[in-house]
């Protein structure tokens, strides 16, 4: 297959890159200047034209990467959460609609969309109430999906990823522990420490996707992307105390930080179904992060 992956430099695009391009012909792009990196474009974030890619080429799969994933810039900054998550997934789906009709689209969406499950765990038919400016936009991207599919018969789907962490990733909640454990023994947290995520390591997160992509009708489908197991974030700072040898120390404010649910767990009897099994745990994934981080000297 030819695939396109947009946001190739990002941390979940650059292991879908690694990852495709092992069996398929991949071709990248982002938004930061690469002259030696072979099949690659360019794109202006002012602009967001995609209308030359896909004129001049024809992919069988677009993987879109790209966009912001932060509540709390999301909050500060609505307007570019908005172009970044929504209108540049209606920039991506026009052309390939005018250019490229038979591409099929794989949107990479977010549990954000659930906001606080009623039910956990929380499948695909729940009801989605976002709490986030964030989540409203990645809903509002998958409705225009939705859209581009029901009108135009764009074949699409959105994955709704979970809390994915491993090698790569500098941003959210394991970056900002190391980094400040790193800096000081102590760290306070938002929250009780109750409050759970169901996180899915990058490796797995990607098989995931390779799997949604050979099983999927891609009829404005949505998938949950997760490893269906909930963690609470007191269980996290245990497993990332014990690799400073009880030398550090991670407490909560009690607090509830804005736009952040409570629990996360997803139902993932689909991909489950087409032949998804995690293969990292969460021990293993933290230790790989840290060993990746000390690797990389981020941390001394």
């Amino acid at each position: 297959m030819k695939i396109l992956i947009i946001g190739s430099k990002g941390f979940i695009g650059s292991h879908c890159v690694k990852h495709f391009a092992r069996k398929h012909e991949v071709w990248q792009c982002d938004i930061i200047l690469d002259y030696n990196t072979p099949r690659y474009f360019i794109i202006d974030p002012a602009v967001n034209n995609y209308n030359s890619i896909f004129e001049h080429n024809a992919f069988d799969i677009c993987i879109n990467c790209s966009g912001a994933a932060s509540v709390p810039y999301s909050l500060s900054n609505p307007l570019i959460d908005f172009n970044l998550n929504t209108a540049n997934v209606i920039s991506i789906l026009e052309a390939i609609r005018t250019h490229n009709s038979s591409c099929r689209f794989l949107n990479l969406s977010s549990a954000a969309v659930y906001g606080n499950p009623e039910v956990l765990p929380v499948s695909t038919a729940s009801k989605t109430s976002p709490i986030s400016p964030y989540g409203f936009h990645k809903m509002m991207a998958e409705q225009i999906c939705e859209e581009y599919y029901k009108f135009w018969n764009v074949r699409n789907c959105s994955v709704r990823i979970f809390s994915a962490y491993g090698p790569g990733l500098k941003k959210q909640l394991f970056w900002d522990l190391f980094n400040k454990l790193n800096a000081g023994d102590r760290v306070e947290l938002w929250g009780t420490g109750n409050e759970s995520r169901d996180f899915i390591y990058i490796e797995d997160l990607v098989n995931a996707l390779d799997l949604t992509i050979d099983n999927c009708p891609f009829t404005a489908s949505s998938v949950n992307v997760a490893n269906g197991r909930q963690i609470s974030t007191s269980q996290i700072a245990c497993i990332i105390e014990s690799l400073f040898q009880g030398k550090k120390k991670i407490t909560f404010n009690g607090q509830v930080r804005p736009g952040d649910p409570c629990n996360w767990e997803a139902d993932i009897t689909q991909i489950k179904e087409w032949g998804y099994a995690p293969s990292v745990d969460i021990e293993q994934g933290i230790s790989n992060y840290h060993q990746w981080l000390r690797q990389e000297n981020i941390l001394a």
